[in-house]
């Protein structure tokens, strides 16, 4: 129970501080209005931050089904904890989605197009071409557990404990994030995370938010499925460059 309760609270308040910010950047009449790109990436690497200290200690910080699954194909982390953390990402998503609609609701209301409404909540493609999308977010995802697994092994053929994010400390992890948003997120708002992306679409589609518009599930499958193809494909190269003869 710790540990669903750890990865629910991390995991609400890495969207909850996420979502929160594109919100406050896309909105009409926030106080940070239009104040870009670099402020949204910035502040999810500092929500990033956030999710993995209140986490760590307790469950070591996965926030990502991405990186939960990741860890158990490398036998870092055990299957039949998976769905349970899983479950704890996708409940966690969804409260801290729903609180960043009670509190920008006055500017969700003020906010005629549906398009920046939808945003706040879930990922969209600059340029809609699946396969490309598709692309991206496999690309985005295999940085970030890859160079996770090499932040957790600084030398090849070390086997050392690694239980999530928690383990290569809050503050390298957030950079990372970072850098994969600045270099790697134009094209779909780099998910990089189902759960960041599900639960929350999931609250837009149930909220009874004035002139809500879509909440465009036929995209929704490109933030799931390439995350956790981008995530394999890390495992298993990693485990390939540490294959013991």
């Amino acid at each position: 129970m710790t540990e669903f309760v750890a990865e629910f609270m991390g995991t609400a308040l890495l969207i909850l501080l996420g979502n929160g910010v594109v919100a406050n950047v896309v909105l009409k009449g926030t106080k940070g209005n239009d104040s870009g790109w670099m402020v949204i990436t910035t502040a999810w690497a500092l929500a990033v931050f956030v999710g993995v200290v209140i986490a760590a200690p307790y469950s070591g910080a996965h926030l990502n089904p991405a990186v939960t699954i990741a860890l158990a194909i490398t036998q870092k982390f055990a299957w039949i904890k998976v769905p349970y953390y899983i479950l704890a990402q996708l409940c966690g998503a969804m409260s801290g989605s729903f609180l960043v609609w009670v509190i920008y609701k006055d500017h969700f209301d003020a906010t005629e197009d549906k398009g920046l409404k939808a945003a706040a909540f879930a990922t969209s493609p600059a340029i809609r071409n699946l396969k490309s999308n598709l692309f991206s977010e496999i690309i985005g995802t295999f940085v970030l557990i890859f160079v996770i697994f090499f932040f957790t092994n600084a030398e090849m053929g070390t086997e050392k404990t690694t239980i999530g994010l928690g383990s290569i400390g809050a503050i390298p992890v957030a950079f990372l994030v970072w850098v994969i948003g600045l270099g790697l997120g134009g094209t779909t708002g780099y998910a990089i995370n189902p759960a960041r992306d599900l639960g929350p679409r999931i609250i837009h589609s149930i909220i009874p938010m004035k002139g809500k518009g879509t909440s465009d599930w036929s995209y929704a499958w490109v933030p799931i499925l390439g995350p956790v193809i981008g995530a394999t494909l890390a495992a298993l190269l990693y485990l390939a460059l540490n294959f013991k003869y």
